[in-house]
């Protein structure tokens, strides 16, 4: 199927960047760059009605489905190490609490999900690993998470109901909390959608079928060189707007970096029971309020802060020694700066002082996972290293300065010259 032409796109619109360092996060597009030709269905694929990518788009805002079920299947390839055993890094290891860990392993290899949604309050998610799944429940007040490998579940409830740990308002496909990285095609799609200008194209394929329904395909192209990015294909049902498949094409070639799409799809109301759970016999349950770990040494210092109040400068605020002496520390920080704008953006970091020794601190597993993907690189800058995945690329200089984006190794290495004048 050959895309159709886009016309000329409006203003731009700019978003701030995702939480997570997903590649979708800095691949979005906004619906005022829509292109307005409609498309046309190729042979052997439904034959639906004309419609423009503006109307596609506006189609998917207006869903409003907030009961499904089914079964989808994710495959991500972003060029990592595997990342199976991260969460013991991040000192998540044998916590069946720990979903940040789990969703972060969905960052490779290819996972088998079986999720279901009725309304924002209550979403069920099982990622399938072999005979081993890992289940998290939001129904209601109550959350649950369990691990059948470990046997060990994890509970928290809110009498007042409002345990949020579900998706928000724009994501009632019931995939996940909102502020976690997104798995389901219409979070993957809400990503890409959030923000660009300009730089980007964005067209109706055709037609396709999905988990036996039909479907508009809508692609998201840059128009800029120098991003790693080379397209974005969104499956989008004829019928009710949900996205149905998302595909993230790196611009390198090969195969997909991430393709998440359902295999089965219902879009009824699901069964009660779907929501309830109980663990199983013989499982170690440990309650939310038995799993909050005491503040780390390096911010206890910083309860003097409460004496802060009011007072007009550190010198001033009484009993606040303490807090002086980690705040004297964030003096030197900087922002981040933007170079650039659209699909090639980079953010420039410039840490505290000191940042570049502290690296030399970092534990010796951690150091090892970044040392297996970075390259050493020199320019007017000095030296540093790009640690590079097939979508997003970050330079760490040796003075401490980080550059990270969809982009290049050598636009990474431009920025930092063109910084460094």
């Amino acid at each position: 199927m050959a895309p159709n032409d886009s016309a000329p796109t409006a203003s731009p619109a700019r978003r701030k960047a995702a939480r997570y360092a997903v590649p979708v996060a800095v691949a979005g597009v906004a619906a005022a760059t829509i292109g307005l030709v409609p498309a046309l269905a190729a042979s052997g694929d439904p034959d639906l009605p004309k419609i423009t990518a503006q109307q596609l788009i506006e189609k998917i805002a207006a869903s409003d489905t907030e009961q499904m079920s089914g079964t989808l299947k994710i495959s991500t390839d972003l060029g990592l190490p595997s990342v199976a055993g991260l969460g013991d890094l991040m000192g998540g290891a044998g916590e069946a609490a720990d979903a940040d860990a789990k969703l972060l392993e969905l960052a490779s290899g290819t996972h088998t999900l079986r999720v279901a949604a009725d309304g924002p309050d209550k979403q069920r998610l099982t990622i399938q690993d072999g005979d081993d799944e890992y289940t998290m429940v939001h129904n209601g007040a109550e959350v649950w998470t369990y691990d059948s490998k470990a046997n060990e579940a994890f509970h928290a409830k809110d009498p007042d109901g409002a345990a949020k740990s579900g998706p928000g308002d724009d994501a009632p496909d019931g995939a996940g909390p909102a502020d976690e990285p997104p798995v389901t095609p219409k979070e993957l799609a809400a990503q890409a959608l959030k923000a660009v200008d300009g730089t980007t194209s964005v067209t109706v394929d055709g037609t396709a079928r999905v988990a036996g329904r039909d479907a508009y395909q809508l692609l998201i192209k840059p128009k800029q060189s120098g991003s790693t990015i080379g397209s974005i294909k969104i499956a989008v049902d004829a019928r009710n707007g949900v996205p149905l498949k998302f595909t993230l094409m790196p611009s390198s070639g090969g195969k997909a970096a991430v393709d998440a799409g359902f295999t089965k799809v219902d879009f009824s109301k699901p069964a009660a029971d779907t929501f309830a759970f109980t663990p199983p016999k013989g499982a170690k349950v440990t309650e939310a309020d038995e799993h909050r770990p005491e503040a780390p040494e390096d911010l206890k210092g910083l309860e003097g802060l409460k004496d802060l109040e009011g007072a007009k400068d550190l010198e001033g605020a009484k009993g606040s020694k303490e807090a002086r002496k980690h705040l004297e520390g964030l003096e030197d920080f900087q922002g981040p700066n933007v170079i650039g704008e659209g699909w090639t953006s980079i953010v420039e970091l410039a840490g505290p002082a000191g940042a570049a020794q502290q690296s030399d601190e970092m534990p010796a597993e951690a150091q090892k996972f970044l040392d297996s993907f970075g390259d050493k690189v020199t320019g007017k800058f000095g030296s540093g290293t790009v640690f590079k995945t097939r979508l997003v690329n970050a330079l760490m200089t040796d003075d401490g300065k980080v550059y990270v984006g969809a982009v290049t190794e050598q636009a990474l290495v431009d920025a930092a010259n063109k910084s460094a004048k």
